[in-house]
């Protein structure tokens, strides 16, 4: 079927906008606009038409395309009024106010560039689909495609602003449906790491166990298991540089609530939501998050990266080195204590999980492996050593044995019961 062909079958099916006529063919040229196709479609119809009016009389083309054509209705001697598109019900009349919504919409988020989506009506969508089926037509543009297009150039020359389709710092929506404008900013990134000063507190946010977070008595209605949190100290700091509604921590594993880290730090990325202000000095960050949380925690080395260094962070198989503090039940010698370090110095260890974290982890059994490990210091109430092993092996249970469940372990070999009382990360090696 030609292209004046398939024209004639789209003009029957009732008045046409010059966008919408030139995206039915969309894909079979390059260098035009949806306008300049449809008028040139148009125009080919009406001379068509009139030739065949001159010829014979004939105007019945003409008829078809007044509606469409100013052409063919000064031909005909027809008022110049028009009918508004049934496929896009004028939609294309109203560019330039989506285009002012989405302006200000946006406001003052600072920004360089910038993508518009559109989600489609129903209706609209059904026209669409009406034309292409009764009309046959396999090389149009999508609606949506060609206004995302329109309002973007729109956009871009009211703000000065570029479209980027990878990563734009800020995403409109035009939902024609429910006649709005969203605006969707792209989270930004830094990593650094951090060392954990104080025992007491968890590295994440926790919700109250006993009203889940929406506040009761035991939690003194701030819905918070602990006061505070590694995540907490470190976001206060970043909302007021920022102006962000809010942060997701992401760390390189976790410690225990009672553990320290310290030595080179835990790495961890802080990934800022809705941040209107996407440029400052990450340096003078650094300084304030340190003055702020001074004596519990404290980063270093922060920079802004891209996303995806978090899934590179959650994957890496860090190896960890801890300091232990150990007590026995039963008096041990040094020569008992080295030889048992010795026999898991090496050792693959097989840990089904602990009890203490049953409640929230799968019931597996992990394989982790012992690097090395060293008696530092030894008192006739405790041990002090260093273990350097793989990320995931729970040290506690290292030594506990954890009623069997951890093969082999420290207090297995010594035939002694042994309890880790505290526990330090000296470093997370990624």
């Amino acid at each position: 079927m030609s292209i004046l062909e398939t024209a004639k079958r789209i003009i029957n099916e009732g008045p046409i906008c010059d966008n919408c006529m030139g995206r039915q063919f969309a894909k079979l040229s390059t260098g035009l606009t949806n306008v300049e196709r449809g008028r040139a479609v148009k125009l080919a119809l009406a001379m068509e038409g009139d030739l065949l009016h001159k010829a014979s009389g004939d105007d019945i083309v003409l008829k078809q395309l007044a509606p469409s054509s100013p052409f063919a209705r000064k031909t005909l001697g027809l008022k110049d009024e028009g009918s508004k598109c049934w496929v896009c019900l004028g939609l294309y009349d109203n560019l330039d106010s989506w285009a002012d919504r989405a302006v200000e919409a946006i406001g003052n988020i600072e920004y360089s560039t910038f993508l518009v989506g559109t989600k489609v009506s129903g209706l609209l969508s059904e026209n669409e689909e009406i034309l292409w089926s009764e009309c046959g037509i396999t090389y149009a543009e999508q609606l949506k495609t060609e206004l995302n297009r329109e309002v973007g150039k729109l956009i871009a020359s009211r703000t000065g602003k570029e479209v980027e389709f990878n990563r734009p710092d800020v995403l409109v929506t035009l939902d024609l449906a429910e006649d709005t404008v969203s605006i969707q900013v792209r989270s930004l990134y830094i990593q650094g790491r951090y060392r954990k000063l104080v025992r007491g507190i968890p590295q994440t946010r926790w919700p109250c166990r006993s009203c889940g977070g929406r506040g009761c008595e035991k939690c003194a209605f701030t819905g918070k298991q602990y006061h505070e949190s590694v995540d907490e100290l470190i976001r206060e700091e970043v909302l007021k540089v920022t102006g962000a509604s809010d942060t997701t921590f992401h760390g390189a594993g976790r410690e225990d609530i009672d553990a320290l880290m310290g030595g080179t730090g835990r790495p961890f990325v802080v990934e800022i939501l809705n941040s209107p202000i996407r440029t400052f000095d990450v340096g003078e960050l650094e300084k304030r998050i340190n003055a702020y949380a001074a004596g519990k925690v404290e980063v270093e080395g922060l920079e802004m990266v891209q996303k995806e260094v978090i899934e590179a962070l959650k994957s890496s198989k860090a190896d960890k080195v801890y300091n232990l503090k150990v007590t026995f039940k039963e008096p041990v010698s040094k020569e008992m204590l080295i030889s048992a370090i010795d026999n898991l110095i090496g050792a693959e260890i097989s840990q089904r999980t602990p009890q203490r974290v049953s409640h929230r982890r799968a019931d597996l059994v992990r394989k982790r492996n012992v690097h090395d490990m060293q008696l530092t210091e030894l008192t006739d109430e405790y041990a002090i050593m260093q273990v350097h092993c793989d990320g995931g092996l729970y040290v506690k249970e290292l030594v506990s044995g954890d009623d069997g469940r951890t093969q082999p372990s420290l207090t297995g070999l010594l035939g002694i019961q042994a309890k880790v009382t505290e526990l330090d990360v000296i470093n997370v090696d990624i």
